[in-house]
């Protein structure tokens, strides 16, 4: 959750992400009247609507990335949303609790799922609702291929974990009316777009740090090695209650 992210860059592009997320949050069931924190807002496409649905309540839109929250600031300002910089790995500044936690495209960016889990439990009053959707179990295998191939496979910064073993973290770190599944989303990518998309998105962790030259060598080179601009990514959908009080 430490790398920063180009905002600006992530926001412009034809991402599957928003549309997603508006499925996940579908399956939120809000009266108007709660406190939502949005674990992972991004630049606040998903946020936004949140607080649509939200007329009488509050959003904490929390993220890693200083310019993440930055462009969500811009887009939503201040009216009923809290911003939070923080890290999903470490216990959560989030005071009052809320009534329930939404995120999208963000828990396989955290490592430890155990945590991830038992800090967002702590954040949530006894029977709030968890809904969540991020990368899971064979999650852009042709591009980890393709990465593989070039003897640069993936540094270890995400972790794409499957449904049994999310169930079971769940379960220890005090949720119930626990589901966890996997589906399939490939992707197809404008082939004009295909190398700024992976730059900004795919890719953002293996190309931090070079210059602009060594960037374009190293994310072409992974392009044209793709057998075609799609994206196939697999989704981790998760929906779990935070035990009531007093229950075992």
């Amino acid at each position: 959750m430490s790398r920063d992210w180009d905002a600006a860059a992530y926001d412009r592009l034809p991402i599957p992400m928003t549309r997603w997320g508006e499925a996940v949050l579908a399956s939120l069931d809000l009266r108007g009247d709660e406190r939502v924190l949005d674990a992972g807002c991004g630049t606040g496409r998903i946020t936004e609507r949140l607080r649509e649905r939200l007329p009488r309540g509050e959003v904490v839109a929390l993220d890693g990335s200083v310019s993440m929250i930055a462009l969500a600031r811009e887009r939503l300002g201040d009216d009923r949303v809290t911003y939070v910089l923080a890290d999903l790995q470490a216990p959560l500044p989030v005071d009052p609790p809320v009534d329930a936690v939404l995120s999208t495209a963000t828990f396989h960016w955290v490592l430890d799922h155990e945590a991830l889990f038992r800090h967002l439990a702590a954040v949530m009053r006894p029977g709030s609702q968890l809904a969540a959707q991020c990368g899971g179990r064979g999650n852009i295998a042709s591009l980890e291929a393709a990465l593989g191939a070039m003897g640069a496979g993936f540094t270890g910064r995400k972790h794409y974990a499957g449904p049994e073993e999310t169930r079971a973290r769940l379960d220890a770190a005090g949720f119930t009316d626990i589901h966890a599944w996997l589906h399939e989303e490939p992707t197809p990518v404008p082939a004009e777009e295909v190398e700024d998309y992976l730059a900004a998105i795919c890719l953002g962790d293996h190309v931090e740090g070079m210059g602009d030259e060594e960037r374009e060598r190293f994310v072409h080179e992974v392009a044209t090695r793709l057998p075609e601009p799609v994206i196939d990514y697999v989704r981790l959908d998760i929906r779990a209650r935070r035990a009531p009080a007093g229950s075992a």
